[in-house]
């Protein structure tokens, strides 16, 4: 019998194996050398208390025979967890199901397939993640950018220049077999057991080829500088997919169609729009990035125990209400950068990410006001992504071009004088301007109103010296691809999928997302 203990309480100054060891046979009321095995379930820190902060482990404990089973109690159960079985597929068709996009989504709904036994050909517009870095690269070095592989396409999608974040709010018997998928193709074991687990890009780009090495060893196919532009139909049903590569446009029979192409498709939307698939406007977050030197967030988390390595860089989660309308952070990068994240000519956004460390000068988060289709001031399902392009071009033009990204201390912001002591991390440079010029008051606004709010929960968020960029326009997907029960478009054939298609917000959620919908042209294929 294997027990699970909750919440064990350890001081940063002592947390230690051994430690941990013999807390577990405390609570236990058994002597440490009577556990035979001990796995770690859950680690978190308790940093509510600044003068008492403590690591809280849950963990999983099993005794040597004949060793006397304590009586169960509140935290103290017996050790079980949900197990997903990664279903079968009765048949193999001669029509190969294809998936489009190689985010998280893709990934996982390829994968899902090709251990099915289904042979997926996937499509995805960018190149293999070690040719897209490069490109990435050129990019924020020389403001040189490749609309067809960048921060939001190629292999591993958008997720894979972020923080790697992979904790989710939704609860899916899917999510822990996700994160098993991860440390199997070589992510660090601790992601099964931190309450806010995270890979960092650099660790991502390993994880993402192993996961495209399965597929293909599977029978799969990932077939890069291919972009999906045309679905051909017959009686409400699809029939073959138009694909453009770098050999020119081609058709490949398809009855099954996983649509992950990410939120940033928006030649694909038109498109989709333009036939007549099922679309509604989505609500979604627009406004700019903030970077703050990581040593004060630290210092504000922290108190005295700040830059102890058993802590690491702190983070923070922050929202509130004002006039109706929520102001919250999100995609906070501790040790971060911001990223220039562009993928259309003449257009500047934002993004955060951080490598596996977190070791760099500055923290930054999204800060960002909630918006509905009612504010859009563009009609339709695409009238929130032509506010985002708006808006990125707007950005474009004020900064001088060459993606240079408009900033503002928070200090000018707030009229009070700063002494530039945060330096900004975004590539290829920045302008400083007004905010005012950049985004509407709608959007702005709140947000002034809310960084004192936010300062009174973490001091010093409201330094004058705190750096603005901007604009952070791709928070999630403003367009909904709708689909049934089934995971189905009204096209029959079709699954819209992932955080593009407006069903998933991060790498998890994409991820369990893609499976599902995987699942479902399983079940397609078995009926």
């Amino acid at each position: 019998m294997t027990l699970r203990i909750k919440n064990i309480c350890i001081s940063p100054y002592h947390d230690t194996p051994e430690s941990l060891r013999r807390s577990a046979a405390k609570a236990l009321g058994v002597h440490f050398s009577d556990i035979s095995e001990i796995q770690l379930k859950r680690r978190s820190i308790d940093a509510r208390k600044k003068s008492d902060i403590r690591i809280v482990y849950t963990v999983d404990i099993s005794l040597k025979d004949g060793i006397y089973t304590p009586p169960l109690s509140g935290n103290i159960s017996i050790a079980e967890d949900p197990v997903y079985t990664v279903p079968t597929s009765k048949i193999a068709p001669d029509i190969r199901p294809i998936v489009a996009g190689f985010g998280p989504a893709g990934m996982f709904a390829g994968l899902v397939l090709a251990r099915a036994g289904l042979r997926p050909i996937v499509l995805e517009r960018g190149l293999p993640v070690d040719d897209r870095r490069k490109k990435v690269e050129t990019f924020w070095n020389t403001g040189t950018l490749d609309p067809e592989c960048n921060v939001q396409f190629g292999e591993g999608g958008a997720g894979t220049f972020s923080d790697g974040k992979l904790n989710t709010g939704t609860h899916d018997v899917r999510i822990r077999w996700v994160l098993e998928q991860f440390v199997y193709f070589g992510a660090p074991e601790r992601i099964m057991y931190d309450s806010k687990p995270h890979l960092g890009t650099d660790v991502l780009r390993t994880v993402v080829k192993n996961i495209r090495k399965e597929i293909i060893s599977l029978g799969g196919e990932v077939r890069f500088g291919a972009r999906l532009t045309g679905i051909n139909q017959q009686v409400g049903c699809i029939k073959s997919v138009e694909v453009s590569g770098s050999e020119g446009r081609y058709s490949i029979p398809c009855s099954n169609l996983i649509l992950a192409v990410g939120h940033s498709a928006r030649e694909l939307f038109q498109y989709l729009f333009s036939i007549g698939i099922p679309m509604a406007p989505k609500p979604f977050s627009m406004g700019l990035r903030i970077e703050h030197r990581q040593a004060a967030i630290n210092s504000a988390q922290y108190g005295s125990f700040a830059g102890l390595h058993s802590l690491g860089a702190a983070d923070y989660k922050l929202s509130c209400r004002l006039g109706g309308r929520a102001v919250y952070t999100f995609c906070m990068c501790p040790g971060g950068y911001v990223v220039a994240a562009s993928s259309e000519i003449g257009g500047v956004c934002t993004n955060g990410m951080s490598y596996s460390g977190r070791a760099g000068e500055n923290a930054n988060s999204a800060l960002l006001s909630s918006i509905s289709p009612e504010d859009f001031p563009y009609p339709g399902p695409l009238g929130g992504m032509e506010w985002q392009r708006e808006i990125e071009q707007r950005a474009f033009k004020i900064a001088g071009g060459n993606y240079m990204a408009p900033v503002s201390s928070v200090g000018r912001l707030l009229g009070l004088p700063s002494h530039n002591s945060v330096a900004p991390t975004y590539r290829p440079g920045v302008y400083e301007c007004d905010m005012f010029e950049l985004l509407p008051q709608q959007l702005l606004s709140p947000i002034i109103d809310a960084i004192p709010i936010f300062d009174r929960r973490i001091a010093g968020f409201a330094s004058p010296d705190a750096v603005l960029t901007g604009p952070e326009t791709r928070s999630s997907s403003p367009v909904r691809i709708l689909r049934d029960a089934n995971c189905q478009s009204s096209l029959h054939g079709l699954f819209p999928c992932g955080e593009g298609a407006g069903y998933a917000g991060g790498i998890i959620s994409s991820a369990v997302d893609g499976i599902r919908c995987a699942e479902a042209v399983i079940t397609s294929i078995n009926t």
